[in-house]
């Protein structure tokens, strides 16, 4: 039983928001000299995201209030920034959503391995600069993988269930476009049935993974001739493919642990050091440290702030670019069918159900309780169990009003201060605050806007 109080982070204190606070604008200033050569035009979405992390549990930028209604106790919970594959925070979050949400609804209980699919150092500029190429890429695995398992079990009309993610990085933060693959180690039949893969070499998958990137950029104009023949005749081309060993339908928290892999963020903050100016470095260094690389004999990188800056970014995928894919058994539209199969035969059967005509309902919006459940789940620690009586904590109002939220943080005195306060007393018909800097993204399921109309409404 949990009975923790959480502790919420200070991302003031993190080096990773230090580092651009101090040096982010030095950056921008310095891209298109520095950097543009090398990374390409300086993409909208980046001061976009980085921007919104340095707001990222500010109170100035709004909060909630979280009352107890048993010893009056309220502290102030502040929003985040809900950024994906950045704000290592919040993308934790969604980590831990993924994972459950394939242990647990999108994955059946069948084995599973997990693949890595990898091209060569030369193949990867190209997908650097145009990033629709890597959908491309994962077309491109599945349709290897597809051909492999039912050319292996000879079942032409299998499907295969596959759940695909794009990284984009390396393991000292460089642009090392690859592929993660959770796939059912077999196929399905329509009828429901699954044909579990003997234990056969993944030589011939591999090899026709490299034909297909090489002849595909080839088309695509990308490629020249000679180059790809040259790949094609390399006995060590650059690519590969890597299959784990099988995991069963009973390991469901290897499962899940998988997944949160896959969809891991590019880099973790763990890992910055970040040192003061010297004479050596000005501007101060991060140290990035990883696993022992073979082929620079250490286990770490040095780069300038704006170095690390740039290096950090550049895996931030654009609007609207899904790095996670779907396919078949577990693709939307095969859920999508079964669901509908499933209806159909419920209806066939007889069963006598009311209906209720809600077409003009307008439901309101509120927030999700899913930020708990993950905090519990996680760290062990309950976000909204009250650390004076013990007793559940609510949220009762959303400020996110400008003079508002400056009256309130003036009031308690942490208007451009970020630390936290505890009066000595209280006015007497005003509730004893503890003010905490932030939270974990409260409102994981909503965006921002529609929920502070409702709160405000």
């Amino acid at each position: 039983m949990v009975d923790q109080v959480y502790r919420p982070r200070r991302p003031k204190a993190s080096p990773l928001w230090q580092c651009l606070q101090e040096h982010f604008d030095r950056f921008l200033d310095a891209y298109e000299e520095r950097y543009q050569p090398r990374y390409g035009f300086l993409r909208p979405i980046i001061p976009e995201v980085v921007n919104k992390f340095l707001d990222c549990g500010d109170l100035e930028r709004g909060f909630a209030r979280v009352r107890c209604d048993d010893c009056k106790h309220e502290y102030l919970l502040a929003f985040s920034c809900k950024g994906r594959w950045f704000c290592p925070s919040c993308h934790q979050k969604k980590v831990q959503l993924f994972g459950a949400l394939l242990s647990e609804a999108i994955l059946f209980p069948v084995p599973h391995r997990h693949f890595t699919f990898g091209i060569p150092k030369m193949l990867r500029p190209y997908f650097r600069f145009d990033r629709d190429l890597l959908w491309d890429l994962c077309r491109l695995a599945h349709e290897c993988l597809l051909e492999y398992l039912r050319a292996t079990l000879d079942l032409p009309e299998g499907l295969p269930g596959i759940v695909m993610a794009i990284h984009t990085f390396g393991e000292y933060l460089d642009f090392h476009p690859h592929l993660h693959a959770l796939v059912a180690d077999g196929l399905f039949a329509r009828s429901g049935l699954f044909y579990c893969l003997p234990n056969v070499s993944i030589e011939p998958l591999e090899e026709m993974f490299r034909a297909r990137v090489i002849t595909f950029l080839v088309d695509k104009g990308l490629l020249p001739v000679e180059r790809a023949n040259m790949l094609r005749g390399w006995v060590h081309s650059g690519f590969n493919v890597h299959r784990s060993r099988r995991v069963l339908p009973d390991e469901r928290g290897d499962i899940e642990r998988l997944a949160q892999y896959i969809i891991r963020n590019p880099f973790a903050v763990e890992k910055m050091q970040v040192t003061e100016p010297n004479r050596a470095n000005p501007d101060g260094a991060v140290i990035y440290r990883s696993g022992l690389n073979p082929k620079i004999q250490r286990n770490f990188e040095v780069f300038s702030p704006c170095d690390f800056i740039a290096a950090i970014t550049q895996h931030i995928p654009d609007k609207s670019f899904q790095l996670v894919r779907y396919y078949g058994w577990y693709s939307n539209k095969m859920r999508g069918q079964r669901d509908k199969h499933a209806a159909e035969e419920a209806a066939a059967a007889g069963r006598a159900v009311q209906t209720i005509d809600v077409s003009e309902h307008q439901p309101r919006r509120i927030p999700s309780a899913k930020w708990r459940e993950l905090i519990k789940k996680v760290w062990e620690a309950d976000p909204l169990l009250c650390p004076k009586c013990q007793k559940e904590m609510r949220i009762v109002s959303l400020i996110d009003e400008r003079d508002v939220i400056e009256r309130i943080l003036r009031h308690i005195g942490l208007w451009k201060q970020g630390v936290r306060v505890l009066p000595a007393r209280a006015p007497p018909e005003v509730a004893e605050w503890v003010i905490e800097p932030c939270y974990d993204d409260p409102f994981p399921d909503y965006d921002t806007e529609p929920v502070m109309m409702y709160a405000n409404g």
